[in-house]
């Protein structure tokens, strides 16, 4: 999503959102945003916190046109910001594959994924690998829809699912 692959299904605003940042620096694109969301400079840090949540928002539902809006200057600093730390951290992983590789540590508990069919920034196939090395986990592919909450296919999904868990806790009492 950050190093480039999103960009190849919209490539004018995976444009936007590199090209503010030098050509020297475009190699590493979350150490080039990290450097100027956490300059210190208040106008530094949110024209490029603007500018990160405009890529993400571009791409977290189907119905986007390819602008991702202008988020709010303070939203969209504690987002980036947050975002950015994470990713910095590699998400505070060990190695690459950490997860799939532990999946044995919590495949006794059920759990539920719900992920969209064309979610541009945390793509499928990471649900789908994580699903099947989880022996519990019950998998929700939903077709037409992104990686927002907003959503209506997600939204829908996490509400069935949540009506099923309470159904289930009223069982069990």
């Amino acid at each position: 999503f950050y190093g480039g692959g999103a960009g190849r299904f919209w490539p004018e605003t995976w444009a936007r959102f590199a090209d503010i940042i030098p050509k020297d620096e475009q190699s590493d694109l979350i150490a080039a945003y990290h450097k100027r969301l956490f300059s210190g400079d208040l106008s530094t840090e949110i024209r490029y916190s603007k500018a990160w949540c405009s890529w993400e928002n571009a791409l977290a539902s189907m119905a986007s046109d390819g602008h991702g809006g202008d988020s709010p200057g303070d939203y969209a600093r504690a987002f980036a910001r947050l975002e950015n730390h994470y990713f910095t951290h590699n998400a505070f992983l060990d190695f690459d594959g950490q997860i799939l590789a532990n999946m044995g540590r919590i495949g006794h508990i059920p759990g539920f994924i719900v992920q969209g069919r064309y979610d541009m920034i945390c793509p499928p196939e990471s649900a789908w690998r994580v699903a099947k090395a989880w022996p519990n986990a019950d998998l929700h592919l939903v077709r037409n829809a992104g990686h927002a909450l907003s959503e209506p296919g997600i939204s829908s999904e996490l509400v069935r699912i949540m009506d099923r868990i309470a159904d289930a806790a009223r069982c069990a009492e």
